[in-house]
């Protein structure tokens, strides 16, 4: 046997192996459906997800034919601007572990900063505490991760929450999952920081923004989704708003457009009502104007386009 740690054989042993069955049997199949469905693009995204997902099904594989197997890390690191889905990503991870066996539950605890670290001394040990031991047998998802750390404020108890998490991520390795998330420049230097960290991630994902065709189809799903269309110059309308939107403050990509297709809806709501002695029409009901794109403050280009509010 292998010098490995934590490697381990199986006395009993299967000869042959239907790969179709076993990714199916596992939810491994279903689940990647999920994600193609559910996220528009990020292609190298997905390529990294399948790959991990055929790492985790080969090596449970090798245990039921007896081969030697070492569990293998699977600590990750997701990078990238916000509403590019990597909250998603973890979600649909987690399943995957789980329908495999490597997490005993296919939960996602979702954190910040405030949920680990305390503003007193002795607050911060029994925080971060109480969450690992909630997340156990499950996936941890940290957002944000690069503001637990922070060297300038001598007074901070972020350090202390990081010492138990890595601690934790070593020696329970096998019975939680911890995915580390944020901007991929804070993230570098975050891990720069805190070699630990590197140090223990298996999996670093880049998740790129979303091009301007695909945040169009994106918004041309929502609108599906909620039984609205829009009309070919509301269309035209919003390919410019997504232009002027993408160059302002505060743009989330896939989040940014939900808000604003939430806008555009109560925009077509107001203007319908504002005739009350109007017969209204199906087509009238499905239908996005491009009236109701046009009177988003984006393209005043005053102060509040630059605002969070599209």
């Amino acid at each position: 046997m292998l010098d490995l740690p934590h490697a381990k054989a199986t006395e009993t042993s299967e000869a042959v192996f239907d790969l179709r069955k076993e990714a199916e049997a596992a939810g491994i199949t279903e689940t990647l459906r999920e994600l193609d469905q559910e996220l528009i693009g990020l292609k190298p995204v997905k390529s990294r997800v399948r790959q991990i997902a055929s790492l985790l099904l080969i090596e449970r594989i090798r245990q039921r034919a007896g081969l030697v197997a070492a569990p293998p890390t699977m600590h990750m690191s997701f990078t990238g601007n916000p509403g590019t889905g990597k909250t998603t990503v973890a979600l649909r991870m987690a399943k995957i572990l789980h329908g495999l066996g490597f997490v005993r539950r296919g939960q996602v605890i979702s954190v910040t900063r405030d949920d680990l670290v305390g503003q007193y001394i002795g607050h911060t040990a029994p925080k971060t505490k109480e969450i690992l031991k909630k997340a156990m047998g499950g996936v941890l998802f940290i957002d944000e991760a690069y503001y637990l750390h922070r060297p300038d404020n001598e007074r901070d108890y972020g350090q202390e929450a990081i010492e138990i998490l890595l601690q934790v991520m070593e020696n329970q390795r096998e019975d939680l999952v911890v995915i580390l998330a944020g901007y991929g420049e804070r993230m570098t230097n975050f891990f720069a920081s805190n070699p630990g960290f590197r140090s223990r991630i298996a999996h670093h994902i880049e998740f790129p923004d979303y091009s301007e065709a695909e945040l169009l189809f994106i918004a041309d799903l929502m609108l599906q989704e909620r039984g609205y269309r829009f009309s070919a110059a509301a269309r035209e309308a919003f390919e410019k708003y997504i232009a002027l939107r993408r160059m302002q403050s505060f743009f989330s990509n896939a989040r940014s457009i939900r808000n604003a297709v939430d806008r555009i809806r109560l925009r077509q709501a107001d203007r319908l009502v504002s005739d009350l002695d109007r017969m209204l029409e199906i087509s009238d009901l499905e239908t996005i104007d491009s009236a109701d794109v046009l009177a988003s403050r984006v393209f005043s280009g005053g102060a509040d386009a630059r605002s969070s509010n599209p």
